[in-house]
C-alpha cells in the first residue's frame, strides 16, 4: 500500500492538478503502485498493445552503436566495442564517474493502439561495474515527434549508481510520471502512434565487463474512464501454492528503503512469486540483512527494487527487472482485460501481481482502504471468488484471503472511483506484473501468447 510521506503528498497534489486541467473523460494519473505515480486505465479488447524484443533476430534488427547480439537459450545484447565515454554525475550521491557505453535502438513500433500511456519494462543482467539506461521516443498521431524520455536508469545492485527514475520530463504535451509515459490531455485526441526504445549499456572503462539485455519492450494503452466494469463469468476453480509473506511484519525496518510496512507491498508480492518459481536469494545475498529480522528476503527485495528518485519500492518496471535477476526468469508489466484473463494465467499455473485502490467498505474482508496496493492472485474458488495472497496482513499466516469476485474485479479494473470524501479519484485499471521461467511449459507458453506477452 501507499504510505503518506510528505513527498507523496506533494506528488499527489501535483498529479491532481494535472488531471484537473483536462475534462473528466481524460484518463487521470494517481498513486496506484504502492506509492508510485500511475496512469489510470483499464484493459479492454483492442485497447492494449504489447511489444517485446527478445530474440537473436530482434537484437540484430534496429540500430546498433557498439553492441552485438549473442545467441543461446536466452539470446541477449552486450557491449562489443564501446561507442564512446561519458562522465555521469549520480544525482543521489553527487559522485561523477566515467563510463564506456554502447547503445541499441529498436525498430519503430507502430502500436495497434494509438496510446495515451506507455509503460516500458526490461530484463537484464548488470554485473558490478555496469548499468543501463532505457529511453523512449515516439511520434504522435499528428506526425509530430517527442524528444527522448528517460524511462529508467537501472542496475541490479546499488554499488555503482543509485537505481532511479527521472522527474520533470515533459514536452508540453506528454509527461513521464515515474515510470509511465502519459499524454497530458487525452480529451484533445492526441495519441502516441508509434515509438522506439533505446537501451544504453555502460561499463567501467578499460574492462571487459558488459551488461546483458535479454528483454525490452512496452505496454501501450488507451482506455476510456469508467467507475464500474462488466462482470465476468466464473470459469475456473484452482489454487496455486504460493509462499506467503506479510509486509506489515517489517514495519519500521530500513528507513532508507521507505521504512518497511505499508510501503513494501510491491517487493513483498514480487518475492512471493519469485519463490513460487523456485528462485530465492542466497545466504550470501542476505548477509547484509539484520539477523533479528524475519523473512530477510523481503528486505532484500525492497532494497533491490528501491527507486532513489521516487523514494519508494513501487516502481513497476524495477520490480519486474528485479524478478528477472534470478536465473532464467522473464518478467513484464502489462494490463489485462478481465478476471477471465487472470483465470487463463492461473489455469496455466502462473500467478500474477495486481494493482488496485479502494475504500475499506469496497472490499469485504480486507479491513483497510488504500490509494494503491499490490497483491498476488493465486486462484479462484468454486464460487468464482478471488484467492489472493494479500501482503497487507498482520502475519504470514493471515496473508491468504478470499475476496468477493464482483468487488475485486471492479476495484482492479475501474479507472475512476470516489474517495471517502466523495471526490473523484483514479482507479488502478487492470495493471499487473507477470513473471515466468524462460523454459516454460507448453500450456504456460500458450497462455502467455494468448495475452500478447510472447
Amino acid at each position: 500500500m501507499t504510505s503518506s510521506t510528505p513527498r507523496r503528498t506533494v506528488l499527489t497534489a501535483a498529479l491532481a492538478t494535472a488531471a484537473g486541467s483536462a475534462a473528466s473523460a481524460a484518463p487521470a494519473t494517481a498513486l496506484t503502485r504502492g506509492g508510485a505515480a500511475s496512469p489510470a486505465a483499464a484493459a479492454a479488447p483492442g485497447l492494449v498493445d504489447n511489444r517485446f524484443w527478445t530474440s537473436y533476430t530482434d537484437w540484430r534488427c534496429g540500430s546498433s552503436s557498439g553492441t552485438r547480439a549473442v545467441a543461446g537459450h536466452r539470446p541477449g545484447l552486450v557491449i562489443a566495442t564501446p561507442a564512446g565515454r561519458l562522465d555521469h554525475t549520480d544525482p543521489h550521491t553527487g559522485t561523477t564517474s566515467t563510463w564506456e557505453y554502447a547503445s541499441w535502438t529498436s525498430p519503430v513500433h507502430t502500436s495497434t493502439v494509438p496510446a495515451t500511456e506507455v509503460v516500458a519494462s526490461w530484463n537484464a543482467d548488470t554485473p558490478p561495474g555496469t548499468w543501463i539506461q532505457i529511453d523512449l521516443r515516439g511520434t504522435y498521431n499528428d506526425a509530430s515527434a517527442t524528444p527522448w524520455f528517460v524511462m529508467g536508469r537501472w542496475a541490479a545492485g546499488d554499488g555503482d549508481i543509485k537505481r532511479t527514475s527521472v522527474d520533470d520530463q515533459s514536452d508540453g504535451r506528454s509527461s513521464i510520471w515515474t515510470d509511465t509515459f502519459s499524454v497530458d490531455d487525452a480529451t484533445s485526441g492526441l495519441r502516441l502512434a508509434s515509438y522506439q526504445l533505446r537501451v544504453t549499456l555502460y561499463r567501467t572503462p578499460g574492462t571487459d565487463l558488459t551488461p546483458t539485455l535479454w528483454r525490452i519492450g512496452a505496454m501501450a494503452s488507451d482506455i476510456p474512464d469508467r467507475f464500474t466494469v462488466p462482470a465476468s463469468v466464473p470459469g475456473l476453480v484452482r489454487e496455486l501454492v504460493v509462499p506467503r509473506y506479510s509486509q506489515n511484519t517489517h514495519i519500521g525496518q530500513y528507513p532508507e528503503y521507505d521504512n518497511g510496512g505499508e510501503a513494501w507491498c510491491s517487493p513483498t508480492s514480487s518475492q512471493m512469486i519469485i519463490e513460487y518459481w523456485g528462485r530465492a536469494p542466497s545466504a550470501e545475498d542476505l548477509a547484509w540483512v539484520n539477523p533479528d529480522f524475519a523473512d530477510p528476503q523481503v528486505c532484500h527485495a525492497a532494497r533491490f527494487t528501491f527507486d532513489h528518485q521516487y523514494e519508494g519500492c513501487g516502481n513497476w518496471p524495477f520490480n519486474a527487472a528485479y524478478a528477472a535477476t534470478y536465473p532464467d526468469m522473464n518478467a513484464v508489466v502489462t494490463r489485462l482485460r478481465s478476471l477471465t484473463d487472470l483465470e487463463t494465467l492461473i489455469r496455466a499455473g502462473i500467478p500474477a501481481i495486481t494493482s488496485q485502490s479502494f475504500r475499506k467498505e469496497e472490499l469485504t474482508g480486507a479491513g483497510y482502504g488504500t490509494t494503491g496496493h499490490l497483491m498476488t492472485v493465486i486462484g479462484f474458488t468454486a464460487d468464482g471468488d478471488v484467492i489472493a495472497n494479500d501482503p497487507a496482513s498482520p502475519s504470514n499466516e493471515a496473508v491468504r484471503r478470499v475476496y468477493r469476485r464482483r468487488e475485486w474485479e471492479n476495484i482492479w479494473l475501474r479507472t475512476k472511483r470516489y474517495d471517502a470524501n466523495g471526490k473523484v479519484r483514479s482507479g488502478t485499471g487492470g495493471v499487473c506484473y507477470i513473471f515466468w521461467p524462460v523454459r516454460s511449459a507448453p500450456g504456460q507458453h500458450r497462455a502467455l501468447r494468448s495475452l500478447g506477452l510472447l
